[in-house]
C-alpha cells in the first residue's frame, strides 16, 4: 500500500513540476511601473505642465494643466497591460531587440500571442546603450479596437523627461474620420 501512494505522489509530483516547466516565467520590463514613476517625478515637481490639443490638423488649442491633473491626462499610459505581472506577460511576446546603429538605440518590442483579442497591439521601448547603465528614451504603445461599426486607434509617445503625445484616429461607420493630437510637455526645452 506505501508502495502504491508512494508511487502515486511521486506520478503527481512529475506531472506538476513538468506543467511548471512549461509554463516559464516572462521577465518583461513593465513600461507602466516606468510611467508610473515619471507621473510622480512631475508631481512632485516645480514644471509648469503644458497642454496642446490638435483636433483634425485645424483648431489647436494650448494650456496651462495644473498639476493635480498631470495622471488623469496619462491615463492612457497607466492602463496598458502591465507585463511584470506573469498572467498578462503569459498573453505577450518579446519580439528579437533591434539595435539601430544609427541612432544608437536599441528596440525592445513586445507584441500580444493573440493580435485579435488583445486591444495593446505593441508596446516599446527605445533604449540607449550604454556601459555605465542603460536609458530608456522613448516609450511607445499602439492601441486599437475595431467592431464593425468603429475604429479607434491610438499611437501613444512617451520621451522619458520631457512630454507625451497621443495621436487618436476614429471613425463611426457612415461618417468621416477624426483625428486628434494631444501632447502634454513639462521638461521638454530643459534636456535638449
Amino acid at each position: 500500500m506505501i508502495t502504491r501512494l508512494s508511487a502515486f505522489c511521486l506520478l503527481v509530483f512529475c506531472i506538476i513540476s513538468c506543467k511548471q516547466k512549461k509554463e516559464e516565467s516572462k521577465n518583461f520590463i513593465s513600461i507602466v511601473s516606468l510611467i508610473k514613476k515619471q507621473v510622480a517625478h512631475v508631481d512632485t515637481s516645480l514644471y509648469p505642465i503644458m497642454k496642446i490639443n490638435i483636433k483634425d490638423s485645424l483648431n489647436s488649442d494650448t494650456v496651462y494643466v495644473p498639476r493635480e491633473e498631470f495622471a488623469d491626462l496619462a491615463k492612457d499610459f497607466l492602463s496598458i497591460p502591465d507585463l511584470s505581472d506573469q498572467k498578462v506577460a503569459r498573453r505577450f511576446k518579446e519580439e528579437p531587440a533591434i539595435y539601430e546603429k544609427l541612432i544608437n538605440r536599441v528596440i525592445i518590442t513586445y507584441t500580444p500571442i493573440d493580435f485579435e483579442k488583445e486591444e495593446i497591439k505593441k508596446q516599446e521601448m527605445l533604449v540607449t546603450p550604454s556601459p555605465a547603465g542603460d536609458k530608456v528614451n522613448n516609450i511607445i504603445v499602439i492601441k486599437e479596437i475595431s467592431n464593425r461599426d468603429s475604429f479607434l486607434q491610438k499611437k501613444m509617445l512617451w520621451q522619458l523627461d520631457k512630454y507625451f503625445q497621443i495621436i487618436t484616429t476614429s471613425q463611426k461607420k457612415g461618417k468621416p474620420e477624426e483625428s486628434t493630437i494631444i501632447k502634454v510637455s513639462w521638461n521638454e526645452d530643459k534636456n535638449r
